[in-house]
């Protein structure tokens, strides 16, 4: 054989080796990690510090669309098509009409027990004396709704708008955010708005067309919230990783960061992710139920976070 060809084989096989051990390693790992509600109990108590960290999945089971993957289309529009500051600088109208969209199914909807679960184990950890700081990837602010306080939003708030001229951030619940928005914004149908610039949102003190104070894509985090981030994750006893993939950076190095200090990572999830091999506790199941049950949280707690 020529030698070109014995080295093509030879990496080739080195190749195998690498996949066939890789995937061994990751089999031992899923193994290794445990979804036992009595050993999560055990490290809950023993953590001085407790984050929470929730992504789209949490939210989906309150009928939030995720506008990810098979489904997720928006028209004819994937999210990251929409969700940036190129195609909100080429086509304001059309971005405004896919975001009084999204707040009108988010104002339609309501926390579930994942939501309602979360807001108790904060107020547990208050009443234990652990610090607790709740991470969120999540625009809709249905934490908030079900009685969390303090929340990190990490990619910001679909209640917010901030100015592009004076860069004023203001809350803005108002249905239609503004006039010219009323009955846009439908997914079944091809026909835009073609809303005017000075008809769409505009800012109550310099009168600059508004945006939604989300990060897009491309866009880094607010100085503020890496700040508070970064002080959540150190010295980070229990993580808890709830609905995401986070697959995203920075919260894609929330997990490794954790588990290298000598933390404890639980994920959440309907499936494996990316960040399941960082983790002690595998909880696979909706959150809603997977949550209550492995922080003890009955009907009657749940039922009392829903009057208060």
């Amino acid at each position: 054989m020529p030698r070109a060809g014995v080295a093509a084989s030879a990496f080739k096989l080195r190749n195998i080796w690498h996949i066939h051990n890789l995937h061994r390693v990751r089999s031992q790992q899923t193994r290794l990690m445990s979804d036992s509600v009595e050993e999560f109990s055990s490290v809950f108590q023993h953590a001085k510090k407790v984050v929470v960290l929730t992504g789209a999945g949490i939210s989906a089971e309150s009928g939030i669309p995720t506008f990810r993957g098979e489904g997720g289309l928006w028209r004819d529009f994937d999210a990251t098509e929409l969700a940036t500051p190129g195609a909100f600088a080429a086509n304001p109208s059309l971005v405004w009409e896919f975001y009084h969209y999204r707040r009108t199914i988010v104002a339609g909807a309501s926390p579930n027990a994942g939501h309602y679960a979360v807001a108790a184990l904060q107020r547990r950890c208050r009443r234990l004396g652990k610090d607790f700081i709740l991470l969120t990837q999540n625009i809709d602010g249905l934490h908030a709704k079900a009685g969390s306080t303090d929340v990190v939003e990490l990619h910001g708030s679909l209640w917010e708008t901030r100015c592009c001229h004076c860069k004023a951030v203001e809350a803005n619940r108002n249905m239609p955010i503004c006039p010219a928005l009323d009955g846009k914004g439908a997914p079944d149908t091809v026909h835009e708005a073609n809303i005017p610039s000075m008809q769409l949102p505009r800012c109550n003190k310099c009168n600059g067309l508004l945006r939604p104070r989300v990060i897009w894509f491309g866009e880094c985090l607010e100085r503020d919230v890496l700040r508070r981030t970064d002080d959540a994750l150190q010295g980070c006893d229990l993580l808890l990783v709830v609905g995401t993939s986070a697959v995203v950076y920075p919260a894609a190095g929330y997990a490794p960061l954790v588990k290298s200090q000598g933390g404890v990572v639980a994920e959440f999830n309907t499936e494996d992710t990316p960040i399941s091999y960082n983790c002690r506790f595998k909880f696979q199941g909706p959150s809603s139920v997977k949550l209550p049950t492995a922080l003890g949280i009955g009907e009657d707690e749940l039922a009392e976070m829903k009057e208060t």
